[in-house]
């Protein structure tokens, strides 16, 4: 099981917050440091305000060497395609090839209204999405001195040069992620090199595999698609310790408890057939908590 690293910088954290945790992250052996994409607050003040994904992980691209980069979603709904896949190309070059894009379509309407992004409903978004996936990576899969085009009902794109080639080829690993029954599964099976479920119990999550590798096979895909999860967690080295944690984030569900009780929940993830793992730390002080996960439960992983 990889295990990566998963903030939520929307409810505060400066980029001197994310890089120390990044860098740390990346000294511990994580697989992976990713954030949400968000540019409003949920559940607190979100001081000193919002910082842009791809701003945040192009920087990190080179105040690091190792670890993977990328979004656990970016929202289709904020940015168009065209320059979303150039942002994503040049940060892949940046890092050397280490970016990973989680796409969505997009669902906090409260950060749209608050800064002035269109929001239409959930049909329309989804059908931009599905769009989005198919421009993207067709401009990464263009060959140099050939040219895209792509006439949708919601992005039209005519003789692009599909430039700059990202540094991975045919480009950056896509992510799509969540539960829901017909769209999601088809979109991930079509397009994604994997799928995360996030904040789903071991059952959800367990249906949710399922309604993908049904979609897999019933388009005829031969490459597994990874299976990943993500969840909030709080670990201590003692009851206590992990019961501070949680009370100090507000956590009552998610994974939490001494390192032992810690691996037995995520190893039920991996019984479903989860590679890798998302811990999403809530707490960017809390750097001890990386070294705990990283010393007492990474080695017990399968």
């Amino acid at each position: 099981m990889r295990l990566c690293i998963f903030t939520e910088p929307q409810e505060g954290a400066s980029y001197d917050d994310l890089r120390k945790v990044a860098q740390h992250a990346e000294e511990c052996g994580f697989d992976g440091f990713f954030r949400s994409d968000h540019f409003l607050s949920m559940d607190t003040e979100g001081l000193p305000g919002p910082t842009d994904s791809w701003l945040t992980l192009a920087a990190l691209a080179v105040q690091t060497s190792r670890i993977r980069l990328g979004t656990l979603v970016s929202s289709a709904t904020f940015r168009l395609p065209g320059p979303l896949a150039i942002a994503v190309a040049q940060a892949d070059q940046m890092s050397g090839g280490r970016i990973e894009l989680g796409l969505g379509a997009g669902w906090f309407e409260a950060e749209h209204s608050a800064y002035g992004i269109p929001f239409p409903p959930l049909g329309e978004r989804f059908d931009r999405f599905e769009e989005q996936l198919e421009i993207v990576t067709g401009l990464w899969r263009t060959p140099v001195g050939e040219r895209f085009t792509f006439h949708g009902d919601h992005y039209r794109l005519t003789d692009s040069p599909a430039l700059p080639k990202p540094a991975q080829t045919p480009g950056p690993p896509v992510i799509i992620g969540g539960a829901g029954p017909k769209r999601t599964p088809a979109l991930a099976a079509r397009y994604a090199d994997e799928f995360n479920v996030p904040f789903r119990t071991v059952e959800e999550t367990r249906g949710a595999y399922q309604r993908v590798r049904e979609a897999c096979a019933a388009q005829g895909r031969e490459v597994p698609i990874v299976l990943s999860a993500a969840q909030t967690v709080a670990c201590g080295r003692t009851p206590g310790e992990a019961k501070a944690r949680a009370e100090r984030i507000g956590l009552t569900g998610g994974v939490s408890g001494t390192p032992s009780e810690v691996i037995d929940q995520i190893g039920r993830y991996a019984e479903l057939g989860a590679t890798r793992f998302f811990l999403q730390i809530l707490d960017l002080s809390d750097l001890d908590h990386l070294d705990l996960f990283a010393a007492e439960v990474a080695p017990q992983l399968p």
